[in-house]
């Protein structure tokens, strides 16, 4: 009797030069995946993944996903290396935090360009891939921002809000196909972005609010994603999994009720 394995997944992470998406990365390599880890900074991008150790499983490649043709490239470069894409992770994103007024249409355009045209082209151009092996999972990472308006995040806010509808339209449309599509959305978690934008008060904002009173951890959101991108979660799809220590649940008053208690 001849055994035959199944054939190694393979995972398409965008944004994977640092932060989430490298922790995301990680996790797949740890679950014995092959990896494509895509990203806009090369400086960042292949350090890391020389870095990670494993260069017959990981495959950097330089790509901003807002381009349509240099996505198709990257995907081409994916399918010729492994030969398949069972998981996509778009977690590409950028921000501009300013208020209404001062925001300009080009840093608009900047953020949506990302965060919004950037999953859309990806998977647009990784779907095909996946139905010729039976189908896959794709994770969008969106944000708690998407879930809850905040102020100074009219850009980012809403392209992740956006994101999060675009995740449902995909999961009805290629969940006929056998491609399931979910979001997280991640509350604030410790990177080195947050350490840059979140000062010491509003660091103190986020713990009075969030009923854990602490930010998440790259690896946190990585196991999210790694989850819904397994044989686990078959039948979840067209779902947001807020990953955000209860941050979304909670109303006013925490702080005091802590007190009270």
């Amino acid at each position: 009797m001849t055994s035959t394995s199944s054939p190694t997944r393979v995972a398409f992470v965008t944004g994977g030069a640092r932060g989430i998406g490298l922790a995301i990365g990680q996790w797949f390599l740890a679950d014995g995946w092959q990896v494509a880890l895509i990203d806009n900074n090369a400086e960042t991008l292949f350090p890391a993944a020389t870095a990670l150790g494993q260069p017959e499983r990981v495959l950097p490649l330089h790509c901003d996903v807002s381009i349509p043709e240099q996505v198709a490239q990257a995907v081409q470069a994916v399918v010729e290396r492994f030969g398949r894409i069972d998981a996509l992770v778009n977690n590409a994103g950028v921000a501009v935090f300013k208020r209404i007024g001062a925001t300009s249409f080009e840093e608009w355009r900047y953020v949506m360009n990302t965060n919004l045209d950037g999953p859309f082209i990806c998977t647009q151009a990784v779907a095909p891939v996946m139905l010729r092996t039976g189908g896959g999972a794709v994770v969008n990472i969106a944000s708690i921002s998407g879930l809850r308006a905040s102020t100074m995040r009219v850009a980012y806010g809403t392209s992740k809000g956006a994101l999060i509808h675009l995740t449902k339209q995909q999961a009805i449309e290629l969940g006929d196909a056998g491609i399931r599509v979910n979001a997280v959305a991640p509350g604030p978690v410790e990177t080195e972005m947050a350490k840059q934008v979140h000062d010491e008060t509003i660091r103190r904002d986020y713990f009075d609010a969030i009923p854990l009173r602490r930010y998440g951890s790259t690896e946190e959101i990585a196991s999210a994603v790694g989850y819904l991108c397994s044989p686990a979660a078959s039948y979840i799809n067209g779902q947001v999994l807020a990953v955000d220590g209860g941050f979304d649940a909670s109303g006013v008053g925490l702080p005091t009720l802590r007190k009270n208690s």
